[in-house]
């Protein structure tokens, strides 16, 4: 229903609620006539007309705009005129119709006639001004969901742009290395960052991607990883058949991979292990990221920049649905623990 026929719809409803409630009263007093129907009619006709009148002033005047303070002296004043106006324009067509009676014999029954409209009009204007203050109030409301929606997605996007070139940088040094050492794995090195920066272009501005799309970047950058490190790094993968139901935010567990290995594994004489797996549980996806070493920096440090950034990723993408936690299993790995619902909850309606 379109406002504009919800308005007719209560206008005219409403004053003919009006008009048979009182002629039900007549009925019940016995003093219902064709004289007093005819009036209930008039006080309905009337009543629409000076009230759609009234309704077109308030809108050119503004009177939506004003304060509350200063509209209800204007609509106690609106009210009063409107029933004099009412009552003097309803005695006119009485007395061309030869129905008046003693209805304006004396200044006391005009008063009391006015007096009884008073109110009539008065409800009409609290109506009228408490849906439109209702309807403002929604429509503020959903601006400001807007709003914060955009200011979440001009963040969410800042961080994937801060995140793409920290880990561009990691991944030049680690070809830099080895181009001198060993040119053939340097080629391998190459190709497997061609593959990385493939995948991330075609990701455009994706909140969410495939879990099996964040699959192939990791494997590539372990297959990276292990060629700079050799025998230095040694990896674990085990991953849920269930896992390829899910969307991941792009280049996360890449990022988290990422920091097992350049603050647990690379800070290791030996070197050590990077496990990387996942579950499935109750509609959610656990990924565990398990690296030799021992988690000693706070996360809110230089070197923990891409623990931050994907704790605000995952804040502005699942609210409090998702989790990371990262703790020292014992005196020799770091587990990292990531759980990520099935659907992005932030944004109404994107599920990616």
């Amino acid at each position: 229903m379109s406002k504009k026929t919800l308005y007719w719809f209560c206008q005219i409803g409403g004053w003919l609620f009006l008009a048979l409630a009182q002629s039900l009263y007549l009925k019940l007093s016995d003093a219902l006539t064709i004289e007093t129907a005819t009036s209930q009619f008039l006080l309905l006709f009337f009543g629409i007309v000076l009230s759609h009148l009234y309704r077109n002033f308030i809108v050119k005047y503004g009177w939506l705009k004003i304060k509350i303070i200063l509209l209800i002296p204007r609509v106690i004043i609106a009210s009063v005129l409107l029933a004099i106006i009412g009552d003097y324009t309803q005695y006119g067509i009485e007395l061309l119709l030869g129905i008046a009676g003693d209805k304006h014999q004396d200044t006391i029954t005009v008063v009391t006639n006015i007096v009884n409209l008073i109110p009539f009009f008065f409800s009409w204007s609290l109506i009228y001004f408490l849906f439109h203050f209702i309807e403002n109030y929604k429509k503020a409301e959903i601006e400001n969901l807007k709003w914060e929606a955009s200011i979440n997605e001009i963040e969410l996007n800042k961080l994937k742009s801060q995140l793409n070139p920290h880990f561009m940088f990691n991944a030049m040094n680690s070809i830099r290395a080895l181009v001198d050492e060993n040119p053939n794995k340097s080629k391998d090195a190459i190709t497997q960052l061609s593959n990385i920066l493939r995948n991330t272009l075609q990701m455009g501005k994706n909140k969410t991607i495939p879990f099996e799309e964040e699959f192939k970047i990791v494997n590539d950058y372990l297959a990276l990883e292990t060629i700079r490190y050799e025998e230095r790094l040694k990896t674990k993968v085990f991953i849920h058949p269930e896992s390829k139901n899910f969307n991941i935010p792009p280049l996360m567990i890449q990022t988290l991979v990422e920091n097992g290995i350049k603050h647990g594994i690379s800070k290791l004489i030996k070197g050590g292990v990077i496990e990387f797996s996942t579950k499935v549980e109750n509609d959610t996806l656990i990924i565990e990221i398990k690296n030799s070493g021992q988690l000693i920096e706070k996360l809110d440090s230089e070197s923990g920049f891409g623990i931050k950034n994907t704790m605000q990723r995952l804040r502005l993408l699942y609210g409090n649905a998702a989790t990371l936690k990262i703790r020292n299993v014992d005196s020799t790995s770091v587990l990292t623990e990531l759980i990520i619902p099935k659907n992005v909850i932030t944004y109404e309606g994107n599920t990616n």
